[in-house]
C-alpha cells in the first residue's frame, strides 16, 4: 500500500518540473511546499487533462465515490490495487474518465520489529519528482459544496520496497504518465499494462526516524537518513 509520502522540493523546483514535464505554467494552485509527511485525508497535489491541457490542483487523499452516503468511507480509499481497478465498481468507472496523476519525491513503508514499527523512505536514485498513476472522484455534498478526492493506485513492490511491504504506488515514467492521462484512452486493456513495478535499479531506500510515524510531524527531520549500525545494510 502506500500510506504516506513526501514532496520535499521547493516552489521553484516545483514549477521547473511542472513546466517542463508537462506544459503547465499557472502557479495557481492551493498548495505549499516542501512537504514531509503527506498523510491520508489531506490535500494532495495531481495533475488532470481535461481534454485540451495538463490542469493542476489539490485533491483531497482518499476516494470518496458520487454515490457514497458518508463522505468519512475515504479514509478506507486511499489504494487501488492496479490489478483488480477494471473489476471494482468504485473503481471501474474512473479507470476509463478519471485519471490523475499525484506528485510526489518519496514515500514511505514500514518494517514491523518487536521493537515498534521502523519507517523507511523510498525515492528515485535521480532524487527527483515523480508521478504516481491515480484516480479521481467528485463528491457532492447534501449543501451542495463539490469535494473533489483521490486515490493511489499500488501494484506488487519492486525487489527494493519489497524487503520491506509486498506492495508500492505506481510510479509512472514520462511516457506512461502521458498514456495514463490522455482522455481518448478509455480501454483498460491498454491502460493496465502501465500499471507495473518501478524498476528495482532506479530506486533505493533507507531508514528515518520514527518521528514521521506520527502524521502530526512536518519537518525535514522525517526525511533525514539514520545511519546507526542497528538498521544493517542500507538498500
Amino acid at each position: 500500500m502506500c500510506g504516506r509520502f513526501t514532496i520535499a522540493v521547493s516552489q521553484k523546483e516545483l514549477f521547473a518540473y511542472l513546466q517542463a514535464e508537462y506544459g503547465v505554467k499557472s502557479r495557481q494552485f492551493d498548495f505549499e511546499v516542501p512537504r514531509y509527511n503527506v498523510a491520508p485525508g489531506q490535500n494532495v497535489l495531481a495533475i488532470i487533462h481535461d481534454g485540451n491541457q495538463y490542469r493542476v490542483g489539490a485533491l483531497k487523499w482518499g476516494l470518496v465515490p458520487h454515490y457514497a452516503k458518508d463522505e468519512n468511507i475515504g479514509f478506507k480509499m486511499i489504494n487501488a490495487r492496479s490489478e483488480t481497478l477494471h473489476e471494482k465498481p468504485s473503481f471501474s468507472p474512473l479507470l476509463k474518465k478519471k485519471r490523475c496523476l499525484i506528485l510526489a519525491d518519496g514515500f514511505y513503508e514500514w518494517q514491523r520489529s518487536l521493537s515498534g514499527k521502523q519507517p523507511y523512505r523510498f525515492i528515485t536514485k535521480e532524487q527527483r519528482l515523480f508521478a504516481m498513476a491515480g484516480l479521481y472522484s467528485t463528491y457532492q455534498r447534501s449543501d451542495g459544496s463539490k469535494l473533489h478526492t483521490c486515490t493511489i493506485v499500488t501494484t506488487d513492490a519492486n525487489g527494493v520496497v519489497g524487503k520491506i511491504h509486498e506492495r508500492m504506488p505506481v510510479i509512472l515514467n514520462s511516457g506512461d504518465s502521458y498514456r495514463w492521462l490522455d482522455a481518448s484512452v478509455e480501454d483498460a486493456e491498454k491502460l493496465l499494462p502501465l500499471l507495473k513495478p518501478f524498476p528495482d535499479d532506479s530506486m533505493r531506500g533507507y531508514p528515518v526516524s520514527r518521528v514521521v510515524n506520527s502524521s502530526k510531524n512536518e519537518t525535514e527531520a522525517c526525511i533525514e537518513e539514520r545511519t546507526e549500525a542497528s538498521f544493517g545494510r542500507l538498500f
